[in-house]
């Protein structure tokens, strides 16, 4: 059985097995959103989003129309709508605890990615969320995130994955659906629609 590092191990190990950053992929951490960030966030339907309490840390997609995330004329802050969704609500309840995120947005077609890490607080003012509306909704709330680094990231990770090509695309009914996966999770039986009428239903309520 492996034994993991303690912290200070790892640390060394760390040292030993990678060579420093250039000063370049350093120097390339901004504190706010320039033009070329703006823009990036202007084409980008999709953003992933990482947060973190003490119970731990947590990850959800977000998604929208382009630029459905806005940034602040002087590129020091960001809004983001929060859609309806599963109501699990792990995302709020962790920056409610302790305001960190980190975003990462994606533009399809492009592999390079466009990060955002700050601290995040909800905005509920009704003027500003109707702004926001999409999909006929006008959002519950916003999420406005204080820039501490903005960043472009290299496309390696997309380029290995070929995320937006053909090679690893599979057809969705290699998969169960969605309901059926969980139900059979739960050993709740077969749910009684199909994967179409499961995707319709969601497509009701974006």
């Amino acid at each position: 059985m492996t034994t993991a590092l303690t912290t200070e191990a790892m640390q060394d190990e760390l040292a030993r097995l990678y060579q420093p950053p250039r000063p370049v992929i350093v120097a390339k951490s901004l504190d706010r959103i320039d033009p070329h960030g703006r823009r990036f966030i202007e084409l980008s339907p999709f953003v992933v989003v990482g947060s973190v309490s003490e119970a731990g840390v947590d990850v959800s997609p977000r998604g929208g129309g382009p630029g459905f995330v806005r940034v602040a004329e002087d590129g020091l802050s960001l809004l983001m709508p929060d859609r309806p969704g599963n109501n699990r609500l792990d995302t709020l309840k962790n920056i409610a605890a302790s305001g960190e995120v980190g975003l990462m947005f994606m533009i399809p077609g492009v592999d390079d990615i466009y990060r955002v890490n700050g601290t995040a607080g909800l905005v509920t003012d009704e003027a500003l969320c109707a702004g926001f509306e999409e999909f006929g909704k006008v959002p519950k709330a916003l999420l406005r995130v204080a820039v501490r680094e903005a960043f472009l990231h290299c496309p390696k990770a997309l380029m290995r994955a070929d995320l937006w090509g053909e090679s690893h695309r599979v057809e969705r009914a290699t998969l169960p659906s969605l309901s059926e996966m969980v139900m059979d999770q739960l050993n709740l039986g077969k749910p009684d629609t199909t994967h179409e009428q499961q995707v319709e239903n969601a497509r009701k309520t974006l």
